[in-house]
């Protein structure tokens, strides 16, 4: 397929309560967003900007027309989960801290718990809000409340990424963090579809736009096309002297041409951002969100994954070098004789039993052994006269009472 989105005479009108058409939120849309593409939807308030982004998503459903979205319906749960989403308005549960938050919508995703929990501390780094991860989103400004609904849309790594308005209520700083990242997931092959009121953030970041007005496109193409002006030109040097600057004009005039010769300004942004880093730099406390400057974790671009079984195949394997001959004699730091806690238990399961009957002595120059009388004789004569206690029968002492004790048995046989 040659787009990632597209809609054929996408139609949607509001109507009132006698179902009598009353608003043309959308009218006849065809749009087309290219894979791997930053697309700016742009346009006043009402120009059907956030309908037609619903009618995408399939949380409204079109009058007329259709919507493809990767080749299917983007109600489909297969396509939706492609799919990243911040809304206009951050709808989160306020009693829910950060990290919480994030959890709740991997697990929508059927993320394991283990990828779960790398993508959140990732994603909470990235946007800032790992220092107060602990508290309740409730509690949160609007441009931390913005911060973690972009976590949220970025927790299932999705395929599109569909922002309404993502720069509302941010600093400076933050909106710079979100132009970035927006650049940096459109170098890994994502596609983003994005609406925005400011149109400087959109000028940053987006391949082309499409501009709307009564729920009609006006216009639509690349940003470089439709932005420069082909009848001028501009020339930027280093500082020259003013015989130079005369000497240019001049020939300018020649050509009869305008000449204004000015110096270049930064953009406030840029001094804003360079003043709030310096002040970083000088670890200056802050109770706000911190700003990382950095895409992290799974999304940044060829971000290593390291699972269970990789740390087992990147396990040492001890093996008996004694047949191997190396080649060159290799210099082994020496190890501490004294055998570890596991080891020693060990040794000490495997460890052959001693003999019975020979015990060692003191070491001499030989090791000897000695027989040892077998014991047990006197604990087991002690063993079975307490038997007969318990048992009611007393065993004669010597062999003159047994002879005794039958003499006596015979007389009285006799009698």
């Amino acid at each position: 397929m040659e787009y990632a989105v597209e809609t054929f005479s996408l139609t949607k009108i509001f109507s009132d309560w006698w179902g009598r058409a009353k608003v043309y939120a959308v009218d006849d849309l065809n749009l087309q967003v290219r894979y791997n593409e930053v697309f700016g939807l742009l346009g006043p308030n009402g120009s059907g900007k956030t309908t037609t982004l619903k009618l995408l998503l399939g949380l409204l459903y079109p009058t007329k027309g259709r919507s493809v979205v990767f080749g299917g319906d983007g109600a489909d749960p297969k396509i939706s989960a492609r799919i990243g989403f911040l809304p206009e308005e951050s709808y989160l549960y306020r009693y829910l801290n950060a990290r919480e938050t994030l959890d709740f919508y991997g697990r929508l995703f059927g993320l394991r718990a283990k990828v779960r929990k790398m993508r959140i501390e990732a994603l909470l780094d990235m946007v800032g809000l790992k220092a107060v991860a602990n508290r309740a989103v409730g509690t949160y400004s609007k441009g931390m409340a913005r911060r973690i609904g972009l976590a949220q849309a970025l927790i299932n790594d999705p395929d599109l990424l569909v922002l309404d308005e993502p720069t509302t209520g941010l600093d400076p700083i933050g909106t710079r963090q979100i132009k970035d990242l927006i650049l940096m997931l459109a170098q890994r092959g994502k596609t983003i579809l994005l609406c925005s009121h400011l149109l400087a953030d959109v000028e940053d970041v987006c391949d082309r736009i499409a501009i709307l007005y009564g729920g009609r496109i006006q216009t639509q193409g690349r940003v470089r096309d439709l932005l420069q002006q082909t009848s001028k030109k501009q020339i930027t040097t280093d500082a020259i002297s003013d015989s130079a600057i005369e000497k240019i004009k001049q020939v300018i005039e020649d050509e009869d041409a305008d000449c204004v010769v000015t110096s270049p300004m930064d953009k406030l942004e840029t001094f804003f951002i360079k003043t709030v880093a310096a002040a970083q730099q000088q670890a200056q406390p802050t109770s706000g969100a911190v700003s990382t400057t950095r895409i992290g974790g799974f999304l940044a671009p060829q971000a290593p994954v390291e699972s269970i079984l990789d740390k087992l195949a990147s396990a040492p394997i001890s093996r008996d070098t004694s047949l191997e001959t190396p080649a060159t004699e290799q210099v082994v730091p020496a190890e501490s004789s004294e055998p570890k806690p596991d080891e020693q238990l060990l040794s000490e399961l495997t460890e052959p039993a001693e003999p019975l009957g020979t015990k060692p002595v003191v070491k001499d120059e030989k090791v000897k052994t000695e027989p040892v009388e077998p014991q047990g004789s006197g604990q087991e004569q002690i063993k079975k006269s307490i038997l007969d206690q318990l048992t009611g029968h007393r065993r004669p002492q010597n062999a003159d009472s047994e002879q005794t004790d039958k003499s006596q048995a015979g007389d009285s046989g006799d009698a």
